[in-house]
């Protein structure tokens, strides 16, 4: 079976259900290391943080106002 969809359905805005889910995001600053970023669900524990999810070192993301 397949779907087919209308130029209404693909121009109109993702409603709340249709977007991913929401992620955290943590930036660790530590003195004479690279910060890092780490993105997250929000209900992530400690452990899962370390283990599961997203790391990135400074130098490897930007602020959203420097891509604006």
């Amino acid at each position: 079976m397949s779907e087919r969809v209308t130029d209404d359905e693909a121009e109109r805005p993702p409603t709340p259900d249709d977007s991913a889910p929401a992620l955290a995001a943590e930036i660790v600053v530590s003195q004479g290391r690279p910060a890092e970023c780490t993105l997250f669900p929000p209900d992530a524990d400690d452990f899962e943080r370390m283990t599961t999810w997203i790391t990135a070192k400074e130098g490897s993301f930007v602020s959203l106002d420097d891509v604006r």
